[in-house]
């Protein structure tokens, strides 16, 4: 596992995080995660903030950082 967080969007799917991070809710509750986890960008997961595979079936969205 790498030192440095990251966070990879994948085209039509879930934001992929890896590496030592805590996610925390609004009350300031930690969630149990793995090294790695997928939190859900399309808002239909019944597992949120957590992906469940969902989005499969109708999201789409493909995002691309502007370049310098």
């Amino acid at each position: 596992m790498s030192d440095i967080p990251t966070i990879k969007v994948r085209d039509n799917g879930p934001y992929v995080v890896s590496g030592p991070v805590k996610l925390i809710d609004a009350e300031g509750n930690e969630f149990e995660t793995k090294a790695t986890f997928s939190l859900c960008r399309c808002g239909q997961s019944s597992n949120k903030p957590f992906c469940d595979g969902t989005h499969k079936t109708f999201f789409e969205s493909v995002v691309r950082a502007n370049e310098k």
